[in-house]
């Protein structure tokens, strides 16, 4: 068995032809790492392009008898698919066994949702005696208001900023446009911050002069400091949940559907290309109305006593 040439080949495509990064690339070949000590326990002396579908579905069996967890498992045959698919390009193989690989049922897992009273009660943990302390708020004031990607909020504009119509321009994924409602909460915190600190007292250093939202140095801020903002927020109001910027995301499109919102308008305001990734709030709105029975209905009530 003589992978190295293979694997060098599948290597430089990745660099080269897909321009992936050094850590992708190394996730990769990990993958294949794995299918060659399972060829090698199981003495299996071929090459590649010689593994049959049922030799691929045993390598799957095995992984998942080690316990790797069902993303990891994904993870591993993805990698291996797009090992063959290399093969096929290059003519190296006649077949592609790894098209009979059976995927696992992956779990789809809830975001943490915050209530609006756990909301109020972040929003009010903020320490307004200082200037940053009105930025933080007005940030996390248009997290929750427009239900914003952490990628949307650090980028957001001046110059699509429109608190007298109540809407703001957000470039989202793959540059698209989209206007999206904001609050009038959200409207006084930004005009708050900007007349207060902003632009009397930030030197906003060349490039930067159209963007919201800046550090202390006058930039752009990162994703990390918004996240360590949501942290920081997070402690201070007692709130034990697993918090990221994202979960004012969710909050906001769970409590739209909870309000009897629009699928399609949620779909929207989110910028989601696809109606079946906003259909996860709709899962999230019967857990909670499943919380809901279990807390108050009489039958569940009376079998609790």
């Amino acid at each position: 068995m003589n992978w190295k040439s293979y694997i060098n080949g599948f290597r430089d495509y990745l660099m080269l032809e897909r321009a992936l990064s050094k850590n992708s690339i190394d996730a990769y070949l990990k993958d294949l790492d794995k299918l060659m000590a399972y060829c090698e326990i199981n003495g299996i002396d071929k090459n590649p392009e010689f593994l049959t579908k049922v030799e691929l579905q045993n390598f799957v069996n095995y992984i998942h008898d080690l316990g790797v967890n069902e993303t990891s498992q994904a993870r591993i045959i993805s990698g291996v698919r797009a090992f063959y698919k290399y093969l096929a390009m290059e003519n190296l193989t006649n077949m592609n066994p790894s098209e009979f690989m059976e995927m696992p049922k992956l779990r789809k897992k809830l975001p943490d949702v915050l209530s609006w009273q756990e909301i109020d009660i972040l929003l009010q943990s903020i320490d307004l005696s200082s200037d940053l302390g009105h930025r933080n708020r007005a940030i996390l004031e248009t997290l929750y208001a427009c239900g914003l990607r952490v990628s949307e909020l650090v980028n957001l504009r001046l110059s699509n900023y429109f608190p007298e119509e109540g809407l703001i321009k957000v470039i989202g994924k793959n540059d698209k446009e989209r206007l999206v409602p904001i609050g009038d909460s959200a409207v006084h915190h930004i005009n708050l911050y900007l007349s207060t600190y902003r632009q009397p007292k930030a030197h906003i250093v060349k490039g930067n002069e159209d963007i919201i939202f800046l550090n202390n140095r006058g930039r752009k801020m990162t994703r990390v400091m918004v996240f360590l903002i949501v942290k920081e927020a997070m402690l201070k109001s007692g709130i034990n949940k697993n918090i990221s910027p994202h979960t004012f995301r969710h909050s906001f499109a769970t409590h739209l559907i909870e309000g009897g919102a629009d699928l399609r308008a949620v779909q929207d305001m989110l910028g989601h290309e696809s109606i079946l990734t906003t259909e996860i709030y709709t899962h999230l709105d019967h857990e909670y109305l499943r919380e809901t029975i279990s807390l108050y209905h009489p039958l569940n009530k009376s079998s609790r006593l």
